[in-house]
């Protein structure tokens, strides 16, 4: 026993030694950032990038940005789906006195009322990539986790002599409060119980989670239980101070042959070997965070760019098992070709600016591999998907980004696909009127697609003025992929409707001001009115056209949108940026200007580069880095964070780079503008961009010395501040040089 006690401490020393190494990008990255102000999806998981399984604390109700919350000192249990809309799995150890049920988070610990939660040592809390672990102080237990793709591993290491048990939960508060429609757990032997639990999320999201828990020891006893919306089941054993239980999850959405499967190919490598799976788990993160190295700058812009780097890719999910087979809307089972994933999460609102761009820089496989999933869905249900969560349709942000995603991708060079398939998918989608998919999916397309296209706009009475912005977006972005295929006349005819921004902007307001079905302006309207717009107002909305930025400049007139662009600066500078009362509430009705917290208005900053003032883009991004975005729980970022669109905006800023269209015309390329460090290497991907690396030097650097002087690409000036894609991906060296003095050039 001695030397088995001893065993494990040298284990966990040696997994402590490795996530602390010093020369290892992932120690710069803290889940726990931002976790007092987060979303169901962002909470301190244990997971590897695009994982199914996001394994993790949950401490809360049912309720919007519920989930996980840093400042309450407790835990409920640990759960495995953390999609948007989605949950499933919650597994937690407990020694109080037997109850079935999770209990509010401010009921008592013990006695009547009481709940399987648990007190924790906030001071033991820890979280890196791949890996969190707490004590839990009425469990008596040490609780840690890893995950791999689609399996999570625990380890719970008892800290007292007593008889506990592992209970398994199949229904608990999340954000979106999914239902619990049937279920089933059965015990396959003294160390394996499996099962399944049939949920859905409101009228459109209905999916199976077929789940397998093994434990490295026989348990004691099995019992389970059921009641209205609720079921579940808990092993018991006698526990001895020092001894730790292994269980190993494997889970799928297809069977449960595929979370059989699923743990035997994921979790088998490693028998039971907790250390290695986590130390694997960082492994993964690592390879990804080595895509970008930064040197110079300060110590908390190197945690805050890690972080963020971690934040984009750690809240989309892979929906198919290691045999590549799926479960599509209809419920049908489907197989992708051998090498392929499929992937689901929330929608890609406005993440053609960074998100994608990050995607298509350092895991441009996994940017095809969005490509694959569009193509997948729109064979088998006639559309693709702007937000394919558990990969049913959602219609979340009412909008069809996927188009430029999969333009962006092309345009990248990025085309492991079919190119005919993928151009008539996207211009279906702009030409067919959209709709629910019953009985198997929700929305799907655009829904006010046929009065856009017979009025021009979408009138206020009928949907958000908005979406007559994203529409024209839309065509704008069908147009490019039409010239890049030779389709000439379709590519006239979508840029001429992508011009379709301009029915809405006032001649001489000069603001975007809805319209009724008869062409008549809203009467006394305000700017800063949320009213028929999503998640802004209609001064955010008025600087909302990527596809045209030099046409809006022209039409609202330079000195106009420059007087109202730097007075937005100046007035949102004492909120960080950010309309804090939209972090909680449902609608923007204050006098918010530049509002970073939502997706709307990302690009606010860099359109200085635009209207002649670059050294304000150069002066805002920089401000913004330095206070919207922060380095620890209570502040990471002041807003919606729509899983990763956000944190890669940091990222991508951090290296000086934008891409305001997305990408997606024929020669794509980024604004740019200072970057947050000295010196950045892009290591680029072998098999779509030849291995080389690209690095940005910035000469003159400091907090006062950031306005850029001059940009010389491989020893030749850059003659405006713009830079190819294809010149980055050939590899090569930009030197920056900066200088306290504003400069045009």
């Amino acid at each position: 026993m001695k030397k088995k006690y001893l065993f494990l401490l040298a284990a966990s020393f040696f997994l402590l030694s490795s996530l602390s190494a010093q020369n290892d990008p992932a120690s710069y990255a803290d889940p726990l950032v931002g976790t007092s102000n987060s979303r169901w999806m962002l909470g301190p998981y244990a997971c590897v990038p695009f994982g199914m399984v996001q394994l993790g604390p949950d401490n809360q109700g049912d309720g919007w940005m519920n989930g996980y919350e840093y400042s309450i000192s407790n835990v409920t249990g640990f759960s495995h789906l953390h999609a948007w809309t989605m949950g499933g799995l919650m597994i937690m150890p407990a020694a109080q006195d037997l109850t079935l049920k999770d209990g509010a988070v401010d009921s008592p610990y013990r006695g009547a009322g009481a709940g399987y939660h648990s007190r924790i040592l906030k001071e033991t809390e820890k979280a890196s990539p791949g890996y969190y672990s707490v004590d839990l102080y009425d469990a008596y237990m040490k609780a840690e986790m890893t995950a791999t793709t689609r399996c999570g591993f625990f380890r719970f290491t008892a800290q007292k002599d007593y008889d506990y048990r592992v209970l398994v939960d199949l229904a608990f508060p999340s954000e979106y409060n999914f239902k619990l429609d049937s279920s089933q757990i059965t015990k396959v032997s003294e160390k394996q119980i499996e099962g399944f639990a049939k949920c859905h999320v409101g009228s459109w999201n209905q999916y199976t989670l077929y789940f397998v828990v093994r434990f490295n020891r026989p348990f004691s006893s099995f019992d389970k239980w059921s009641s209205e919306g609720d079921a579940g089941a808990y092993v018991s054993w006698k526990g001895k101070k020092g001894e730790s239980i292994l269980v190993q999850t494997g889970i799928s959405l297809v069977d449960m042959d595929g979370a059989r499967l699923n743990l035997k190919t994921e979790m088998d490598p490693f028998s039971w070997n907790f250390d290695a799976a986590a130390v694997s788990a960082r492994n993964q993160w690592n390879t990804l965070f080595s895509k970008i190295k930064v040197e110079g700058g300060t110590e908390e812009n190197r945690r805050k760019f890690y972080t963020n780097f971690y934040r984009s890719f750690c809240s989309k999910q892979t929906w198919n098992d290691v045999d590549g087979r799926y479960c599509d809307p209809k419920e049908e089972i489907r197989q992708l070709p051998k090498g392929r994933s499929i992937y689901g999460g929330d929608a890609f609102w406005n993440s053609f600016w960074n998100l994608n761009s990050l995607w298509a820089l350092v895991s441009p496989d996994i940017l095809n591999n969005w490509v694959v999933t569009e193509l997948e869905l729109y064979e088998s249900t006639g559309w693709t998907s702007n937000g394919p969560t558990g990969l049913e349709m959602s219609g979340i942000m009412e909008v069809s980004h996927e188009i430029a995603l999969m333009v962006g991708a092309w345009q990248k060079g990025i085309r492991n696909y079919d190119a005919e398939l993928m151009y008539q998918a996207i211009k279906h989608t702009v030409d067919k009127q959209g709709g629910r998919l019953k009985p198997f999916s929700g929305p799907a397309g655009n829904e006010f697609q046929d009065i856009y296209k017979r009025l021009g706009y979408v009138p206020y009475e009928t949907g958000p003025a908005c979406q007559t912005l994203d529409y024209a977006f839309n065509d704008y972005c069908v147009a490019q992929m039409a010239l890049a295929l030779g389709k000439k006349s379709d590519f006239d005819f979508y840029l001429k409707r992508s011009e379709n921004w301009r029915n809405q902007f006032h001649p001489e307001l000069k603001w975007q001001i809805p319209r009724d079905s008869l062409g008549k302006w809203l009467p006394e309207y305000s700017p800063f009115s949320a009213q028929h717009w999503t998640e802004g107002n209609g001064w955010e909305y008025s600087f909302y056209v990527p596809q045209n930025v030099p046409g809006l400049v022209a039409a609202m007139g330079k000195d106009l949108f420059n007087k109202r662009l730097e007075e937005g600066f100046g007035k949102s500078r004492q909120f960080s940026f950010a309309a804090h009362a939209l972090d909680r509430t449902e609608g923007q009705t204050a006098e918010f200007y530049v509002n970073h917290g939502n997706e709307v208005n990302m690009q606010a900053a860099w359109l200085f580069n635009y209207s002649g003032k670059p050294w304000l883009t150069q002066k805002y991004t920089r401000e913004i880095m330095n206070s919207f975005y922060g380095s620890d729980p209570y502040h990471g970022w002041e807003g919606d964070e729509d899983e990763g669109q956000m944190g890669a905006w940091f990222v991508m800023s951090a290296t000086g780079l934008f891409s305001m269209d997305g990408g997606t015309t024929a020669d794509p390329a980024f604004d740019l503008s200072t970057p947050l460090f000295d010196k950045i290497t892009i290591s680029l991907d072998n098999q779509y961009y030849g291995g080389k690396t690209f690095t940005i030097e910035t000469k003159g650097l400091s907090e006062e010395s950031f306005y850029i002087r001059s940009a010389l690409l491989n020893g030749k000036k850059l003659d405006k501040l713009k830079l190819r894609f294809a010149d980055i991906i050939k590899g090569g060296t930009m030197v920056i040089e900066t200088g306290d003095q504003e400069c045009d050039k």
